[in-house]
């Protein structure tokens, strides 16, 4: 998008202006001790480390002026956004375009050499990785997630406003922003768990895209940015 360069870096304001910023924060850890690929199922809370997660990015935002936070219907997202909006006297809403992406793998196991991709049979579902052929198409996922941070520059404007999702559609939607091809490595993404992706709005435009971790410290090792996989541990579990 105008303004925005190929590192996030925004560049040239709109001269008077209000700046809202709007915060994409992915969700912390879940329990799920059976590693399934649970994307849209319901059922699946935070563990006891995804709350201390959710609590640490509360205290990161504590002093911010956030005035509107919102997140799928999903538990393990609802409950992240509950630490967030308390420590600022609101509610939290639901917005179901900020829901996890659609895909074929769902309630499978998907780990290294011992899930779902080892059985002939789901082949088929991976022959374009370009739209991709396993789930929702990425640019669907383009088209709701930005009408929800649109929504909630309109809500939050002149303040800030946090929006708690799911790791793929919060790495397509800030691809789409920076001018990214929107198929990529999903071991490449930079949106760990309890991370945020702020988009910093002049008026109606984005003008800058960041990152932050703040609860990186507490994030197991093979779920960050990178990590090579471990037989047996996925990092899309954790979607």
């Amino acid at each position: 998008m105008s303004g925005v360069d190929s590192t996030g870096a925004g560049h040239g304001g709109s001269g008077g202006k209000a700046t809202t910023v709007v915060h994409l924060m992915r969700h912390g850890e879940v329990h799920n001790p059976d590693g399934i690929l649970y994307g849209r199922r319901t059922g699946y809370h935070l563990s006891s480390l995804g709350r201390q997660m959710a609590d640490r990015v509360a205290e990161a935002l504590a002093d911010r002026d956030v005035t509107h936070v919102v997140a799928s219907s999903l538990e393990r997202a609802q409950e992240t956004a509950l630490p967030v909006a308390k420590s600022h006297g609101l509610a939290v809403g639901t917005d179901d375009r900020l829901i996890e992406a659609g895909n074929v793998f769902e309630g499978k196991t998907f780990g290294v050499g011992d899930g779902a991709l080892r059985r002939p049979a789901n082949w088929r579902h991976l022959t374009n990785p370009f739209r991709p052929s396993w789930g929702e198409p990425y640019i669907e996922q383009v088209v709701r997630m930005m009408g929800a941070l649109n929504d909630a520059r309109d809500a939050a404007r002149g303040h800030e406003a946090v929006l708690v999702s799911h790791q793929l559609p919060i790495w397509i939607v800030r691809s789409f922003v920076e001018r990214r091809r929107l198929w990529h490595d999903p071991r490449r993404r930079q949106c760990t768990l309890a991370s945020l992706t702020t988009f910093t709005y002049e008026g109606d435009r984005i003008v800058s895209v960041g990152y932050s971790e703040p609860a990186r410290d507490l994030v197991p090792p093979h779920l960050l940015a990178g990590a090579k996989p471990v037989k047996g541990k996925s990092k899309a579990f954790g979607a």
